[in-house]
């Protein structure tokens, strides 16, 4: 246990508001404002600062310095700006530096990612980033690297530095947030990366024919984890490792899984000006006004009806194809279902069929819309989420701190956060099914329906349970300083052994 504050440096290709693409930019615009103020009744809080590359559409940030990057064969210019994430500390305003490393040829583009270049840009990316540290006169006790684009810093800080004592004892924390985006590129990469062929081999940086971000930071950081429990367990086996999971086996001693949070102040249908009235889970009754008013606003009959929701990417992923083949079942009973997401254009061609077909029970808005996304949470009875596999998932989060009930599939953060209702103890939050099959999930839905319809005090007592169980990044944040001060342990046995 450390007897002071930690110095943490958290790395993401995006952060939100700054620059969001998805889930990822949400938890490194999260996190370190809970990290910034965890653990401050005793050390006065930690000393929490992030770093992201500057794109194009982000807009401000102040120049804050320049310098050349050896970088291959030539030298890059890294161009440091910075904004601050705000957060509150013992009832003031903490300021949080966000340093953004910026690059015209690299990153003054009109997207973030998928250019045949990305190798390059993420590679200069983590070397600028590191080359930045000493700069600052600010050596960090941990750098958090999130996803592949992160992956070739603890590789640099082994492979490049292993000599320099500013960098060696930096401990590292790889996180993964998606075993399915891995940053797999052609050879060609080695030149980037400053290293020789002698790398590219199965044990060490090649993947089957290609050089793997993912893989260089799996192997290299002092500690790995994901997005929860269940999902470091599954990443393990060939049917959700993604051809990794021998590679994680072998790092099973310094795998963890840390659930996601949300944000409790953003998230709070109490105070939410996105819905139509706000309630808490002293006051239920308002929770159906918002069920009214979504209908009345999206042209469905208003009354009295369970509403399925469902906010999410159109992708294989999500469980679509189950909810697909049940469909017209769900249809014939006295329900409505909305459905909010873009993705895939097979499914949201086929969502937006079944809408035409019932007009009167179903709408399908295609593309994504924040404040109809909250609406829904807060207007919808039950919440799907019949995943094939989700790492950690936010939309069950979300839709408990709302009272809206989770369908969920129990895989991943899914299983680690929903327990299946057991009406004998009125234990649970959600309703749950385990097989990856429409039979199954129409069955939860029908015991949720149930439910729904013949015990309404029963119900009450379920949204309300739900309602009051902690998803926060305060919760979150006291198992990260602890996997932070567990990876200070591996680097010190590393650098005794080394």
């Amino acid at each position: 246990m450390f007897d002071r504050p930690l110095k943490i440096l958290l790395v993401s290709s995006e952060v939100s508001p700054f620059a969001k693409t998805g889930g990822l930019a949400d938890v490194a615009g999260s996190l370190p404002k809970a990290l910034a103020t965890a653990g401050g009744n005793i050390y006065g809080g930690n000393d929490v600062r992030v770093v992201m590359p500057r794109y194009k559409q982000t807009e401000g940030a102040k120049y804050l310095m320049d310098f050349p990057v050896p970088f291959g064969r030539r030298t890059e210019t890294a161009i440091v700006r910075q904004d601050n994430l705000e957060a509150q500390y013992r009832g003031e305003q903490r300021q949080i530096p966000v340093y953004m490393i910026d690059n015209h040829h690299y990153f003054y583009r009109d997207g973030m990612y998928m250019y045949e270049d990305d190798a390059e840009r993420f590679a200069f990316f983590c070397m600028a980033l590191l080359e930045m540290l000493p700069r600052l006169a600010w050596q960090p006790d941990i750098i958090h690297c999130n996803d592949w684009q992160a992956g070739p810093i603890p590789f640099f800080i082994r492979t490049k530095y292993p000599e320099d004592d500013f960098y060696n004892r930096i401990a590292t924390v790889f996180t993964i947030h998606n075993l399915q985006y891995q940053g797999n590129f052609s050879p060609d990469a080695l030149r980037f990366l400053g290293v020789g062929e002698e790398y590219f081999t199965p044990e060490q940086l090649e993947f089957y024919g290609l050089l793997s971000y993912m893989k260089m930071g799996i192997m290299y950081a002092d500690v790995v984890n994901t997005v929860s429990r269940t999902y470091a367990a599954e990443i393990q086996r060939p049917e959700f490792g993604e051809r990794m999971d021998g590679l994680l086996r072998k790092r099973s001693a310094d795998l963890y899984g840390i659930i996601n949070g949300i944000n409790y102040h953003e998230f709070n249908p109490d105070k939410d000006p996105r819905i139509f009235r706000n309630y808490n889970s002293n006051s239920l009754e308002n929770k159906k006004e918002n069920k009214f008013a979504l209908q009345k606003e999206l042209g469905l009959p208003v009354r009295e009806v369970p509403v399925l929701g469902l906010v999410s990417r159109l992708v294989d992923q999500k469980g679509l194809d189950l909810l697909a083949r049940i469909m017209d079942d769900l249809m014939a009973l006295d329900i409505q279902f909305i459905l909010l997401g873009s993705g895939d254009p097979y499914y949201e061609a086929q969502f937006r069929s079944f809408s035409q077909t019932y007009p009167e029970k179903m709408v399908s808005r295609i593309g994504f819309n924040t404040v109809l996304a909250q609406r829904i949470y807060a207007g919808a009875d039950f919440f799907l989420m019949p995943s094939r596999f989700e790492p950690c998932g936010l939309g069950q989060l979300i839709s408990m701190r709302y009272g809206t009930i989770p369908v969920a599939r129990a895989t991943g953060g899914l299983a680690d956060t929903v327990n299946d209702y057991n009406p004998v103890t009125s234990s649970g939050n959600g309703f749950v099914f385990s097989e990856y099959n429409s039979g199954a999930l129409y069955d939860a839905i029908s015991r949720a329906l149930k439910l729904y319809g013949q015990n309404p005090a029963a119900w009450r007592r379920l949204v309300r349970a739900a309602m009051e169980i902690d998803y926060s990044w305060a919760r979150s944040a006291v198992e990260y300083l602890q996997l932070y001060r567990e990876s200070i342990k591996k680097l010190n046995q590393w650098t005794r052994t080394a």
